[in-house]
């Protein structure tokens, strides 16, 4: 099936599956392509955006992000027009991060909302999407000579592609975004990663995070989507726990680089795990 290479990530994400998606791609199922596709840790899209299925649904827990992915869809002119106006400028910068801590933040339109989200990922320091226990955006400003704030291909595809195709777009509870698919479906799974270690742990995506409680959460869903016979390939840190959770599954263990983080030393090199129920 042909593809449009400039459907791909409009931002850059923490955890993104550009850089192992070789290896991905080797683990989905012979019988992809007459399956729905449904990824309901999207992201950055990097797996969806290389499949680009004609039918499926992405969904996240970032109310900001999910807003972006929908204006793109439904104005991307007046979203190109509005990261237009930005400025790479540290004062501004941080005039844009503070919004969601004032009152009119909620006065903002969805266009103005989308706009923001992707001029601070270009502009924050390496691309570290993270937000406080509030819920409040707190990167830094990233001192980039030339980012590529507006770019206008890549948003064009993107959003051409979603309207060629069936795909639904939600921001639920991941379970609840999977309650009523068919057995014929496919799952991706990209959720928050175990930390290695208790100093490692990124939980900044959404206000609150996530802990072994919400990882047993997702083990469980994994077993009810088992049991209704769908289909699922999911990654995770390559902890004990996910061992453990996911004895009973196909565990593959991956090398992947990881290029953000907030301390240079614990960049590089990790091992991930990725796990499905099916050959």
């Amino acid at each position: 099936m042909t593809t449009n290479k400039l459907v791909s990530p409009f931002v850059k994400w923490v955890g993104g599956k550009r850089q192992l998606l070789k290896v991905i791609l080797q683990e989905l199922p012979n019988d992809l392509r007459r399956l729905t596709f449904h990824e309901p840790f999207i992201g950055g899209g990097a797996v969806f955006f290389h499949l680009q299925p004609r039918h499926g649904s992405i969904n996240d827990a970032n109310p900001e992000l999910i807003n972006t992915y929908e204006m793109i869809k439904n104005d991307v002119d007046g979203l190109i027009q509005n990261l237009k106006s930005h400025k790479n400028e540290a004062d501004y910068f941080y005039e844009i991060r503070a919004l969601d801590r004032e009152v009119k933040f909620a006065n903002l339109s969805k266009i103005e909302r989308a706009s923001r989200l992707i001029f601070l990922n270009k502009t924050c320091f390496n691309g570290l999407y993270r937000v406080n226990n509030s819920g409040e955006f707190n990167s830094p400003f990233g001192r980039y000579e030339n980012p590529n704030i507006v770019n206008e291909p890549v948003l064009r595809a993107v959003s051409n592609y979603l309207n060629a195709n069936d795909i639904q777009i939600t921001h639920l509870d991941y379970a609840d975004a999977l309650q009523k698919i068919s057995k014929n479906s496919f799952v991706y799974f990209d959720p928050p990663y175990h930390p290695v270690s208790e100093s490692s742990s990124f939980t900044g995506y959404v206000a609150g995070g996530w802990g072994e409680k919400e990882q047993e959460g997702l083990r469980n869903v994994c077993n009810q989507l088992h049991a209704k016979g769908v289909k699922f390939l999911l990654s995770n840190s390559s902890t004990p726990l996910i061992h453990s959770l996911y004895k009973d599954y196909k565990i593959n263990r991956v090398k992947a680089t990881r290029s953000i983080n907030s301390i240079g030393t614990k960049r590089g090199n990790v091992d991930e795990v990725l796990i499905k129920n099916y050959d």
